[in-house]
């Protein structure tokens, strides 16, 4: 089974990544975008019988840092 960890930082965090993105879509000459907050996608393949709660503990210890980060986790097949 395939599990897809996404990882975003939380509002009011500064994000230099996003900030450094979309200074440079505006050096590549394209407009209207207002603003870009970057985040990570972490994919996960494991057995089937790996629970969600053993999920949520791995992105608890590990996979982000709840300190700043926020994370969404999509099971799939």
């Amino acid at each position: 089974m395939k599990t897809r960890v996404y990882v975003t930082l939380k509002g009011g965090v500064l994000d230099p990544q996003g900030k450094a993105i979309h200074h440079a879509l505006g050096s590549l000459g394209f407009t209207g975008v207002n603003d870009v907050r970057a985040g990570k996608l972490i994919e996960l393949d494991h057995e089937d019988d790996v629970s969600d709660a053993d999920l949520e503990a791995m992105c608890k210890k590990l996979l982000a840092n709840t300190v700043i980060e926020n994370f969404r986790i999509e099971r799939g097949n």
